[in-house]
């Protein structure tokens, strides 16, 4: 589902990381709060962590916040998600 939206999200052309990074955080968001989809810690950890390693600031913080309400294995389930997004594109 979340490859969908990104295909058919208008934040701008993937190859910039800036804009990569803005559209992952934004993904956390609408994961973590619940924005037009269920709440999904384990997703918007991903799109978190993704969006922090594209250098967005917030996502550290936003991240770091949503680790203290998983448990580890929710945390690591997260991990691998983000990994396996990073291996196919």
């Amino acid at each position: 589902m979340a490859r969908y939206e990104i295909a058919d999200s208008s934040q701008g052309s993937f190859a910039n990381a800036d804009a990569n990074a803005e559209l992952f955080f934004q993904l956390g968001m609408k994961y973590s709060i619940g924005r037009d989809v269920s709440v999904d810690y384990v997703e918007a950890h991903k799109w978190f962590n993704l969006a922090a390693m594209r250098g967005n600031r917030a996502a550290v913080e936003y991240r770091q916040e949503l680790a203290e309400e998983m448990s580890n294995v929710d945390i690591a389930s997260a991990q691998r998600a983000a990994r396996d997004y990073l291996s196919l594109h």
